[in-house]
């Protein structure tokens, strides 16, 4: 039997007109502004009118990445519709995907199979242009900031402490680094640039952490650009930016509302890499499902040492959330490779292969319940080739700490194959929790980072480079100790090292940089060979994507 390809699901669904499902969700048409027949921003002002009580959030997250795929969004849709198919009210919200991805390696991010939002394809590109317009002020602010010094540069910026980067939404490393201002004195002044990826850009974040336009303003002046001669930060506000930056996001702060293939609500809005930035959706979009639904299902990227610890730390702490319950998704297929197993034997049992993965995610399970204090269910996304020796191996390993671990089958069977894990979830949110987070905000940068690595990663300690320990010293006498720390590195491992598979233990962390992002609110960590602009694979998906005559678009998944 040949299997349909998730644009060709898509294809296949009829959505419900957005102004139909804004209408069932009890949206006020006033707040709906529609983009075409299935697309629309909600404006925030609604939260300002809604006064009904607030939802159960849960969290979907997953277990350390690897090449055989793991199905987070997937999940989290499939839960949502789930929900729904055994009566209750549920709404999901998910992250925006970067065109970087999506022409790179790693494909959309619109779940996939039966559990898919739509229109996928939309989803995957434009959308509703949220990313141009950051790119857009991201750029806007860098163009100011050079004019500054080409007209004077009364503030007295060092050129060479420049920390404010261009940014483009695709893979180009060619961009990473660059010289410009070249061909003479009225074309700039020459210094060594570069260029970020849009979803690595602080406006990315800042977006997302804002909870209006006066807060978006108030962030946006605080971002630090440069610094001076004397080594001062130089904030936007210096250089009057935020108002004409808040102008072109005025738009992209609104939420997007769109559905799953069983019509369940979905917003999708923002979208920070979880591996360079904090990795969750915005904190608008979150309320506002909160305030529509009886259960809001949102997803934080990569697995839960790098998403969820950055959802409970920096988003939780900030916008005063508190999650009811976590789901952590894991495939037997990737288990097998944390185990050892190649990548092209994961179809064959092998159940030596899967008892070494375990712990990988055993490690994720203890650290959400014993570290945060969160009742937590194991969500298997199903393969047909998972035999019932290994599916009975993951759920006895999960029992013997204290969770149950429930089959998904979303992806082939949509809503109804997720709503055992709808039940399951159900219980957990009527769970006291113990809810709490890594460190204490008073801690140093330094208290806060071994605080993560070690509880979280299992690191034996945590290293800073010179040029780090310099960074942490300076940030702190600037006042920036008591933000939360965002840690850069590798998705593919707990360590810092993408080759370290599994649940390593004995390994240090090296902290190489040290830069703040005062407007977002937190300090960035870069370990590792974590790249703020990645490139092209040998073979990108770009290759295979394709519109027809009649605008039928294939190739994206």
């Amino acid at each position: 039997m040949e299997i349909k390809t998730d644009i060709e699901i898509a294809g296949e669904v009829e959505p419900v007109k957005i102004t139909e499902l804004a209408r069932s969700c009890g949206i006020d048409e006033k707040y709906v502004e529609q983009y075409g027949n299935y697309k629309a921003k909600i404006d925030y002002n609604m939260l300002k009118e809604k006064e009904t009580p607030d939802g159960k959030l849960v969290l979907v997250t997953a277990i350390t990445p690897t090449p055989a795929g793991e199905g987070k969004t997937t999940t989290t849709v499939g839960l949502a519709d789930g929900l729904r198919k055994i009566g209750k009210n549920a709404i999901v919200a998910l992250r925006e995907p970067s065109l970087g991805p999506v022409f790179g390696i790693k494909g959309g991010a619109a779940g996939g199979g039966y559990a898919q939002v739509v229109p996928m394809e939309d989803i995957n590109l434009h959308f509703t242009g949220d990313f141009h317009a950051i790119g857009a002020a991201n750029n806007l602010m860098a163009a100011l900031l050079d004019n500054h010094i080409q007209q004077g540069n009364e503030l007295g910026i060092d050129v060479k402490k420049i920390t404010w980067k261009r940014c483009v939404d695709v893979n180009d490393r060619q961009l990473r680094n660059i010289v410009d201002g070249l061909g003479g004195r009225m074309q700039g002044v020459p210094r060594e640039d570069g260029f970020d990826i849009t979803v690595a850009s602080e406006i990315m974040a800042v977006l997302c952490l804002s909870s209006d336009i006066t807060d978006l303003k108030k962030r946006l002046g605080k971002m630090i650009v440069a610094y001076t001669y004397e080594d001062k930060p130089v904030f936007a506000h210096d250089l009057k930016a935020e108002g004409a930056m808040a102008v072109l996001l005025k738009d992209a702060l609104k939420p997007n509302l769109v559905q799953t293939l069983e019509h369940t609500p979905a917003f999708i809005h923002g979208g920070p890499f979880a591996n360079i930035a904090h990795g969750c959706n915005s904190v608008i979009a979150t309320r506002m499902a909160l305030k529509m639904g009886d259960y809001t299902i949102t997803e934080a990227g990569f697995g839960a040492d790098l998403g969820a610890e950055k959802f409970i730390n920096i988003k939780c702490r900030k916008a005063g959330l508190v999650p009811s319950a976590v789901v952590i998704v894991a495939t037997v297929r990737a288990l097998k490779y944390h185990g050892g197993a190649a990548k092209a034997d994961l179809s064959t049992e092998n159940l030596e292969a899967l008892e070494k993965g375990m712990p990988n995610l055993l490690q994720h399970v203890e650290n959400v319940t014993k570290v945060y204090g969160l009742p937590c269910v194991v969500a298997i996304n199903a393969f047909s080739q998972d035999t019932q020796d290994e599916l009975k191996l993951v759920e006895d390993k999960c029992h013997e700490m204290g969770v149950h671990a429930v089959l998904s089958e979303v992806w082939a069977k949509g809503g109804e194959g997720g709503k055992a894990l709808a039940e399951e979830v159900i219980r957990l949110c009527e769970k006291q929790s113990n809810f709490g987070f890594t460190y204490d905000l008073n801690c140093s940068i330094e208290e806060k980072l071994e605080a993560v690595c070690k509880r979280i990663y299992r690191a034996e300690k945590v290293e800073l480079t010179a040029n780090a320990k310099n960074q942490a010293r300076r940030l702190t006498e600037l006042g920036f100790d008591k933000l939360p720390v965002c840690m850069a590195k590798t998705q593919y491992s707990f360590s810092d090292d993408a080759g370290l598979s599994g649940a390593p233990r004995g390994f240090s962390v090296v902290v190489r940089n040290l830069k703040v992002s005062a407007g977002a609110g937190f300090i960035v960590a870069l370990t590792g060979d974590i790249m703020t602009m990645p490139g092209l694979p040998k073979i990108p998906s770009a290759e295979k994507i394709d519109i027809n005559e009649v605008g039928k678009i294939s190739g994206l998944f």
